[in-house]
């Protein structure tokens, strides 16, 4: 019986089976298809990171869309290392100020803004879409300092929304945090507390020339005279950045960012 069994299988079943146990290709919802999604869920890859950024103004000398940026690379590098987690398309459109009259970034060219209550919904649309999908664990991911209260809201609502459904969303803040905080204290550490300031600063600059240094205008930032606020730059002095600096700040912000999952009260959702 068992040869006679062993015998009816086809190489599609062989192929199949082989198919079916088969990590995805990428850790990048968007470079899969829909059929690649359907399999990494079945094999419990059951985790997803909604990483938020911004498009907005950071000084004469960082292209406008470095939070996208990082907040992609970042968040593909934190679900490489946890594993059996993808990363879902970025976020670029968020509150950045106000249009009539033009308040914070947007009082600068190269700054995109959507009211507070678009992108409470929108972030809440996208969750949703992916819990009934069969995502157990939506992770919120900001690089951006501005909304961070909202996806604390967010998550607070669908964890409301969504008790007794076997789902839950995780706000990341100690990702975050870790700019102001662990490596603002680094850097001061250095002797380079004068040059952190609040936006387009050493720390941010320094991120951006380690993560995508092209988005950095290098030779312009090396040759400057102290910019400030009426140049987009809000305290502290972006000209002595690194990327070397910035490595240790992206490696502080990884690291936080698993410590806090590996402690989701929740418990880890995927094997």
């Amino acid at each position: 019986m068992a040869a006679g069994a062993m015998a009816l299988a086809s190489p599609e079943d062989a192929h199949a089976d082989a198919h079916a146990t088969a990590a995805p290709g990428s850790v990048e919802f968007a470079q899969l298809t829909w059929t690649e999604i359907r399999d990494a869920l079945a094999q419990g890859w059951t985790s997803i990171v909604i990483p938020v950024g911004g498009t907005e103004q950071s000084g004469p000398f960082i292209a406008v869309g470095k939070h996208n940026v990082r907040a992609t690379v970042l968040a593909q590098r934190i679900a490489q290392k946890a594993g059996h987690m993808l990363v879902a398309p970025t976020i670029a459109y968020v509150p950045e100020g106000g249009t009539v009259p033009r308040t914070s970034h947007m009082r600068f060219p190269g700054t995109i803004s959507i009211p507070p209550a678009v992108f409470r919904d929108m972030v809440s649309g996208a969750a949703e879409s992916l819990r009934v999908q069969g995502f157990r664990r939506v992770i919120l991911l900001g690089d951006h300092g501005g909304y961070q209260k909202d996806l604390k809201a967010v998550a607070q609502a669908l964890n409301r929304k969504w008790a007794g459904t076997g789902a839950h969303v995780v706000y990341l803040a100690a990702y975050y945090d870790v700019v102001a905080g662990a490596y603002a204290g680094f850097l001061r550490r250095r002797g380079l507390g004068a040059d952190v300031g609040m936006h387009a600063d050493i720390s941010d600059t320094s991120l951006m020339l380690a993560i995508q240094p092209d988005m950095v205008r290098e030779d312009a930032l090396r040759h400057a005279a102290l910019p400030g606020a009426s140049q987009g730059v809000y305290g502290g002095d972006p000209r002595p950045a690194t990327a070397a600096l910035g490595q240790v700040g992206a490696d502080m912000q990884v690291a936080a960012a698993l410590r806090a999952l590996e402690t989701d009260k929740n418990g880890p959702v995927s094997p």
